[in-house]
């Protein structure tokens, strides 16, 4: 109403009006950005997902001359409650820029005097996640970080809070193979409970280069990093068929209160009792058969494994446990025949 007014007057009184909310505007020149002064304009903070889902799959098979096939597949949060809890924070690095990874969020709460650095953990965690007065990595321009941690990580002066926050559950009710022969199946009554530790996903801005492996393999210097955390606080599976992995080469097997962490030993430092994965993949030739394919080098598994009751024909025949169970210096080149 005060609009259509002021229009039927003068418009000197709408220009009166409205001139000192223009003004800055109109002073204001335009200047385009030269390379130098984009090179530094860059996303302050990434991106911030919570998470919270259910998965789960009927059936996911591979087809070749047979069939194997998983059956069954569940991931949930304990109990098939729903997995939340979740935090994803993806960057894209400037150069030199730190970022979370690992645990550096214990490393923060070390610094601000929230946890006891007399913890050798803890400690260890400072030592190796402070970075010029930050916390976390330092990466390259362009590299993509993706960091999974907890939304809610409880007391933060409570290392249990903190390492509990996200549990989970996997379930398979089989694998299993089909041909012409018939079938078999491989496992079944799979269950995994458990604890997911800090875990990290980085993609390598390498561009075109090309790095040389020990064993002599060439790979792609823009690779997949995967860093993660975790702990199996209570599984379970029957293991029905021979010959799948070579540590073992028998049947009927069944084993119930599996524990997967790393609380024994002389590889603990650093992991706070949870057992740690690493792998890098990438685009690859290999040294020996001049094949290309994908590259799955620098692998490394460090655990301790408690099967309290370990099973063979139905029946226990006792506790079997392995303490600094390391798989390392391991290279996989896969590609098609």
């Amino acid at each position: 109403m005060l609009l259509s007014t002021l229009r039927n007057q003068s418009p000197c009184i709408l220009c009166g009006l409205l001139s000192p909310l223009l003004t800055p505007f109109a002073n204001a020149e335009i200047h385009p950005l030269n390379d130098a002064a984009l090179a530094g304009v860059t996303g302050q903070g990434g991106v911030t997902v919570e998470l919270e889902t259910k998965l789960s799959i009927d059936q996911f098979s591979w087809t070749d001359e047979g069939i194997l096939a998983v059956n069954g597949l569940r991931l949930s949060g304990k109990n098939d409650s729903v997995l939340d809890n979740l935090k994803l924070t993806i960057d894209i690095a400037g150069q030199d820029e730190v970022l979370e990874h690992g645990f550096s969020e214990i490393a923060r709460r070390a610094n601000a005097g929230l946890l006891d650095t007399s913890n050798p953990d803890v400690a260890n965690a400072l030592a190796n996640y402070s970075v010029a007065g930050e916390f976390g990595k330092q990466f390259n321009k362009g590299d993509l970080v993706i960091h999974l941690g907890a939304v809610d990580t409880g007391d933060p002066t409570s290392l249990n809070d903190y390492l509990g926050a996200v549990d989970f559950e996997l379930s398979v009710d089989s694998i299993t193979s089909r041909g012409s022969g018939g079938s078999a199946t491989l496992f079944s009554n799979v269950l995994l409970q458990g604890n997911l530790g800090p875990t990290d996903l980085v993609i390598r801005n390498g561009g075109s280069a090309m790095r040389t492996l020990a064993n002599g393999n060439s790979v792609s210097g823009s690779e997949l990093q995967l860093d993660t955390h975790f702990e199996i606080t209570n599984g379970r599976l029957n293991w029905d068929a021979a010959d799948v992995i070579l540590l073992f080469n028998f049947a009927a097997v069944g084993i119930e209160g599996l524990q997967i962490h790393n609380r024994r030993g002389a590889d603990t430092l650093g992991h706070f009792g949870m057992a740690n994965a690493t792998a890098k993949l990438s685009r690859g030739t290999s040294a020996g058969s001049g094949k290309n394919g994908l590259s799955i080098h620098d692998v490394e598994f460090r655990a301790d494994i408690d099967m309290p009751v370990f099973k063979v024909g139905g029946t226990s025949i006792g506790t079997v446990q392995f303490t600094d169970f390391a798989i390392t210096d391991t290279t996989m080149m896969v590609y098609g025949h």
